[in-house]
């Protein structure tokens, strides 16, 4: 599993897409692939009213990616320092082994440099310091980020805020 984690508190999220547009403008991406996506659940009816939801889908960087072992050159690496997984462009031939091989869909084609990519939860931006660009823009602060023994105190500090709003 990798050291960090990109958590979703679903009930804060309002599909704004804020996420997906800052990823692509961080990576530099065409209109093709996503390296995140929000994706729409429902409308389904609760009590008498529509509901929708908001699923926020970014790669889980696995802890044996199938995309890794898939791939014939060595293109899709995991870091061992923090257990990332990208694409090492300079290797990937686009054979596209690692699309196929995820079940998450998480590499996507880029029709421009005919070569996959995907979510390397900015991986430049976190040997910095700094958080993924999806998790900087999110207007309503409901993707964190950190690691997996931190994501529990999120959920606390939510149900606590939402116990005394009630």
């Amino acid at each position: 599993m990798s050291k960090y984690y990109l958590f979703q508190d679903q009930k804060m999220c309002i599909g704004c897409k804020a996420c997906e547009v800052a990823c692509k403008s961080n990576k530099n991406l065409t209109t093709g692939p996503k390296l995140c996506s929000v994706v729409t659940v429902g409308p389904k009816w609760v009590g008498n009213l529509p509901r929708m939801s908001f699923a926020f889908m970014p790669c889980f960087h696995c802890e044996n990616p199938w995309c890794v072992a898939a791939c014939p050159t060595g293109a899709m690496q995991k870091r061992t320092k923090d257990g990332v997984v990208y694409v090492e462009h300079d290797l990937c031939v686009g054979c596209k082994a690692c699309m196929t091989a995820c079940p998450w869909g998480a590499p996507q084609w880029d029709p421009e440099l005919k070569k996959t990519v995907k979510c390397d939860l900015c991986k430049d931006r976190i040997d910095q310091g700094l958080k993924p660009a999806c998790a900087t823009v999110c207007s309503t602060h409901c993707i964190h980020f950190g690691t997996p023994e931190e994501i529990p105190e999120v959920r606390r500090e939510r149900h606590a805020r939402a116990s005394s709003n009630e």
